[in-house]
């Protein structure tokens, strides 16, 4: 009896290739709808689901390969005595490979459009279901759901003449990845579209009440499945020892606009430290409007500058830390032209990122042979959605973006002494740049550059000495940013000392008063934002 393949797929890559060479092996195939019209195009002998089944396809396709026939002929255990004469009793005849792929949720719900019609679908209900089945029975039945691996499944068999447990057993757990990343993505677009279908209309449906001593409410789910795709093996890690890989989030639509999606123009590969580093310097670089430059070191900006000029913006960065940017990386908000990378040429880099390169910038910069250039489109829209996720031994930390709505017209003046006008925005500057610096943080600028940062001291007046240490002379009239509130008003002393003339932090310390007080003392204006920036 010849073995019978089921093969039906939305991704048509490579099945008729695969299909010709399972037939020319002797197999007999079995398909549906689309994937059916494809191989009988080809002149591939093929059997549609619906004959084998003895039931049409009904409800708009919705109903195709649920049926008996189908899934006892997968799921029957061959050397099981029992199953065999069931599966005879009733004509159904063994399965031996399934090869199916799913319905393109993910890319469904990326396109701006989307509606929650659309979205449900897309929700492959019977691909899931042959997958599931044969990979639960992958000792008598081979599971493939990725074209990728159709030459290597025709090379063994071709070899072999059937596949090796081995190759069975990796099938079958790329299926389970498979589908439960599917779930997963489905889960998290459709995470809070209950406020939003039922807005106006009436509540979403309520959550049944959490057990006594239980978490409460929460904005958070129960369960939460993260559902992530290999980009790239890296060379290793943070240290060459340790081996590293990069993944991105399939919940997320893809965007240019983040590491995942950026198109890398020339260089080396990417590193480890490479993305983590570029992804600060690019959330940085997104907070401003006007022309900005941020160079990172160590996932710390060690120089940020905005000017009327993209070049003239990374002038400035560059010369708030000419020693630090050696090595770094460099995140431009608006194209990059021909005199900018005129600039950046003079300077070792790692990095360039900016949402396009002109023809002369690339002709530039391709001179540097290890120079990576990654471009990320239009860099307006707001950052990252969904979580931010760290690991920790046993679990995982799960918190909101830290992208509150700045409103400067909320903060709050303490002091006797008012903020003059003119200082507004470089305060609004450094705000924006502390936030992404590490706790202990301090930022001190002047004309929307910076002049010193102090970034993940132990204690806060040693991030404020060595920030104004970096700013020497300069610091005279400029302003200093705090990510966190003063403990005790000796950050306040040694800004006032260095001649400081206004200073924006979240306030909230029991000790508040005391920096008040010794702000009046050295005439430094003081405002309090009411919001804290922690960076860990």
């Amino acid at each position: 009896m010849k073995r019978r393949a089921l093969l039906s797929v939305y991704d048509k890559t490579g099945i008729v290739e695969l299909a010709r060479g399972l037939v020319e092996l002797g197999w007999e195939l079995i398909s549906t709808g689309g994937t059916y019209r494809t191989l009988q195009a080809a002149g591939i002998p093929v059997l549609e689901v619906a004959e084998v089944a003895g039931f049409p396809e009904i409800l708009d396709g919705r109903v195709k390969t649920l049926q008996p026939q189908i899934h006892a002929g997968i799921l029957a255990v061959r050397n099981n005595p029992r199953h065999m004469a069931q599966l005879a009793e009733h004509g159904v005849r063994p399965i031996d490979l399934v090869v199916v792929n799913l319905y393109p949720f993910q890319a469904t719900v990326a396109r701006p459009e989307v509606t929650l019609a659309d979205a449900v679908e897309q929700i492959d209900i019977g691909g899931p279901a042959l997958i599931r089945a044969a990979a639960k029975n992958w000792q008598d039945v081979a599971v493939v759901v990725e074209p990728a691996r159709y030459g290597a499944i025709l090379a063994e068999l071709r070899e072999r003449g059937d596949l090796s447990p081995a190759t069975r057993f990796a099938l079958m757990q790329a299926a389970f990845r498979h589908t439960a990343a599917y779930d997963a993505a489905i889960a998290a677009w459709m995470e809070g579209r209950g406020q939003e279908l039922f807005a106006g209309r009436e509540a979403a449906p309520a959550a049944p009440a959490p057990a006594a001593g239980g978490p409460g409410t929460s904005a958070f789910p129960e369960r939460l499945t993260l559902s992530l795709v290999k980009v790239r093996d890296l060379r290793y890690g943070e240290n060459p020892h340790q081996r590293a890989a990069f993944y991105r989030d399939l919940s997320e639509p893809l965007r240019p606009d983040t590491l995942a999606g950026a198109r890398q123009l020339h260089g080396k590969e990417l590193s480890f430290n490479n993305i983590h580093d570029a992804h600060a310097a690019l959330e940085l670089v997104r907070e401003f409007t006007e022309p900005a430059a941020v160079a990172v070191k160590h996932t710390n900006p060690c120089g940020v500058a905005v000017a009327p000029t993209i070049a003239e913006a990374y002038r400035r960065a560059r010369d708030a830390d000419p020693v630090s940017i050696f090595g770094g990386i460099v995140a431009l908000n608006r194209p990059c032209d021909g005199e900018t990378a005129q600039e950046l040429r003079k300077t070792f880099l790692e990095i360039v990122i900016a949402p396009s390169f002109t023809d002369e910038a690339l002709a530039i910069l391709t001179k540097k042979k290890d120079l990576r250039l990654l471009a990320v489109g239009d860099l307006s829209a707001p950052g990252p959605a969904g979580y931010d996720v760290k690991r920790v031994a046993g679990g995982y930390l799960i918190q909101e973006w830290d992208v509150p709505a700045e409103d400067p017209a909320r903060w709050r003046t303490v002091t006797e002494k008012g903020v003059d006008p003119a200082l507004l925005a470089d305060l609004l500057f450094a705000w924006k740049v502390v936030k992404h610096v590490k706790s202990n943080a301090i930022v001190v600028a002047k004309g929307g550059r910076t002049l010193g940062i102090g970034a993940g001291q132990m204690n806060r007046v040693d991030a404020a000495r060595y920030a104004l240490a970096r700013a020497g002379a300069e610091a005279r009239g400029a302003v200093l940013a705090s990510d966190a509130f003063f403990p005790f008003p000796d950050v306040v002393e040694a800004a006032g000392a260095a001649g400081i003339a206004a200073i924006v932090q979240p306030g909230g310390s029991i000790r508040d008063e005391e920096s008040i007080r010794k702000a009046n003392e050295l005439g430094v204006a003081m405002l309090f934002t009411g919001i804290r920036h922690f960076k860990h």
